[in-house]
């Protein structure tokens, strides 16, 4: 026999032992987790739960009620307004007319082109439209949405001025109205200054009128809720606190716009909507926002119930319009110690313009004095000054207590109709001239002389102050508000009337020590002096 076959025949069987082997042991490894998982599946089922206890949905139970009960109360008396408006030509694109930073008795100093159009670049992102929602095609109708509340059952309802003052035609949406049902409006008045309307609808049947509430009883920290339309969701109701109050969103540029600030969400189409408490009183307007997109961003402004009553109350009057008293002064809108201790007074409010033919003029008053009191009643600040003066009637006689130079005085003053004293004159062009020397020192400020041809311009008296031609970023008079354009007039209460004179007053100055510059802003009429001061570092 041939020994290499009897080995290959070994080897084959040696390899069909071992394939044998291999598939019984996977056949009973799978009988036998065949019947383990049969086990499992058995001892599962025989488990006794019968003493557990089934789940049940409890039956639907109003836990808090506060906040649906003020919506349910208030959104009858909640408007959706529309308006359509044709674009007017535009003014020149390239001339920007530059703002007042300045403050008189009565809040004059606002931006001398469109009111609110720097107020709607900073607290509406920069879009270059009104906050709320306006659309419109390229030079056909444009249109725009806002909301109101009912304050008489008449038809009487209070808005925004930018929701209605372009608009051609303004339509009224009625809680409840069926679909496509709207009613035209007409406008009662207006009031620039505070930013609010007055619109009127005719109906056949009394409608749901919001209560007014106090304004000043609100704290930071109490429950508001604001309703509106935000991006045309008609109804829409958002909760929040009142975060602050007495909130000045433009820089003391609007003496009559104090806000309560809240945290409720508010968003384009919620202008002119109620800002109510937890009494389904109103006791604001909702204004504005502010945001870097366009949307909610958690801070609000909504204008006070006592300035809406008061606003209201003289818009609905014959002559459909708001009359505030002024004396012809301005002063800083800002207070600083600085020009208390340069003008040497301890309290109340430092003249730094006096109208030319204004009461304040007429009566004797001049820049540096310092008020102290209306009728009698101290003033602490310049809201208090405001608040005295802008309510008498004009033609009224009031006491004004004042210190000049350290020594108490009295003036009798007429009031006289703010309107009327103040105009809306303003020169667009920008003051060319030759190229200036920097100031050497801290100040970081060039100027040049004044021309005859540019003091006829800037309605100044010849070879009277210096013109700010450049500040130098993150300087000193960056920091306390000087500004290409601004006229010095004086520095800590020394005439400034050539570069040669700015340079050796400023000169003196030293780090530590105090500086008070009576700046000329604005042009024409509407020109007004402010100080502008800090302590040099």
């Amino acid at each position: 026999m041939d020994s290499r076959v009897t080995f290959r025949d070994r080897m084959r069987s040696h390899r069909f032992l071992s394939t044998l082997l291999v598939v019984a042991t996977l056949f009973f490894g799978i009988l036998i987790g065949t019947v383990i998982q049969r086990g499992v599946k058995g001892a599962t089922k025989a488990v006794n739960s019968s003493d557990a206890t089934p789940l049940k949905v409890p039956a639907p139970q109003q836990l808090s009620n506060a906040f649906s009960q003020v919506a349910k109360t208030l959104e009858p008396s909640v408007v959706n307004i529309n308006t359509e408006s044709t674009p007017k030509a535009a003014a020149n694109p390239h001339i920007r007319r530059r703002g007042q930073q300045g403050q008189d008795n009565n809040g004059n100093g606002g931006d001398e082109g469109d009111p609110f159009q720097d107020f709607f670049d900073r607290f509406f992102g920069g879009q270059g439209q009104s906050p709320f929602g306006g659309q419109g095609g390229n030079g056909g109708t444009e249109r725009a949405l806002g909301s109101g509340v009912i304050v008489d059952s008449k038809g009487y309802i209070i808005t925004n001025q930018h929701v209605v003052e372009k608009a051609d035609r303004i339509r009224v949406k009625l809680d409840g109205d069926p679909p496509g049902v709207q009613h035209d409006a007409k406008v009662i008045g207006t009031d620039s200054e505070t930013d609010l309307a007055v619109i009127k609808i005719e109906v056949s049947h009394p409608l749901t009128a919001a209560k007014l509430g106090n304004s000043d009883s609100m704290n930071v920290g109490d429950w508001v809720l604001a309703i509106g339309s935000p991006f045309a969701l008609e109804e829409t109701v958002t909760a929040g606190i009142v975060s602050s109050k007495g909130r000045d969103i433009e820089g003391g540029r609007r003496q009559f716009q104090r806000f309560i600030q809240t945290d409720a969400a508010i968003n384009p189409g919620n202008s002119g909507g109620p800002l109510v408490n937890m009494n389904s009183e109103v006791i604001g307007i909702n204004t504005a926002i502010f945001t870097e997109s366009g949307g909610y961003q958690g801070i609000g402004f909504a204008l006070p119930s006592n300035v809406v009553a008061e606003v209201y109350n003289q818009l609905i009057g014959p002559d459909h319009k708001v009359v505030r008293g002024s004396i012809g002064v301005a002063f800083s809108a800002q207070p600083n110690p600085a020009i208390a201790r340069v003008y040497g007074a301890k309290a109340g409010v430092t003249i730094s313009s006096v109208t030319s033919g204004g009461p304040a003029d007429q009566a004797g008053l001049k820049i540096g004095d310092t008020i102290t009191s209306v009728n009698g009643k101290s003033v602490k600040n310049g809201d208090e000054l405001v608040d005295d003066i802008s309510a008498e009637k004009p033609g009224t006689k009031i006491k004004i207590g004042y210190e000049r130079t350290g020594k108490p005085a009295e003036a009798t003053v007429t009031i006289a109709d703010r309107a009327k004293l103040y105009g809306n004159t303003a020169a667009n062009e920008e003051e060319n001239g030759p190229e200036a020397q920097p100031v050497e020192g801290k100040l970081g400020v060039s100027v040049r002389a004044i021309t005859p041809d540019m003091a006829d311009r800037l309605g100044v008296a010849a070879n009277k102050g210096v013109i700010v031609s450049e500040v130098k970023p993150a300087s000193f008079a960056e920091d306390i508000g000087l500004s290409r354009g601004d006229v010095i007039l004086e520095v800590n209460k020394q005439q400034v009337n050539s570069e040669d004179e700015f340079r050796r007053i400023t000169g003196q100055l030293k780090s530590g020590q105090d500086a008070v510059f009576l700046v000329r802003q604005g042009r024409g009429r509407n020109a007004s002096t402010i100080f502008l001061a800090g302590t040099l570092p």
